[in-house]
């Protein structure tokens, strides 16, 4: 069954970094942050208010799940947090429209392969 998730897109440069850094493993907050922080090398860092908010946002849409503790050394008062599968299928879909403006803007550039 093909989902629709137009009315999820495009998503804000906060939720994409967060899911994004959630593709991967599932993590706390501040695991997000330092991920977010890591993939964007610095340019990008996610403040507290702003993570919690859209994750709160996310929680609601059923994009992102809270999972329980799995292991001894998972710190029992941090909440983790993980990719559902349907947004496993939105970041997939976003990403591939993103390769499509992308695509769009080097034509209308005229930037090439060697350019890029």
């Amino acid at each position: 069954m093909k989902q629709d998730f137009d009315q999820f897109l495009p998503l804000s440069a906060a939720a994409l970094h967060i899911l994004l850094a959630l593709a991967s493993e599932d993590r706390h907050g501040y695991g997000i942050m330092r991920e977010v922080a890591r993939q964007s090398d610095g340019r990008y860092k996610l403040g507290p208010g702003t993570l919690y908010d859209n994750l709160q946002k996310l929680l609601a849409q059923g994009i992102v799940e809270e999972r329980s503790p799995r292991s001894p050394d998972d710190d029992p008062r941090r909440r983790y947090y993980r990719l559902s599968r349907f947004g496993r299928g939105l970041l997939s879909t976003e990403i591939a429209r993103l390769e499509g403006v992308v695509r769009e803007a080097k034509l209308h550039l005229h930037i090439g392969p060697e350019r890029a």
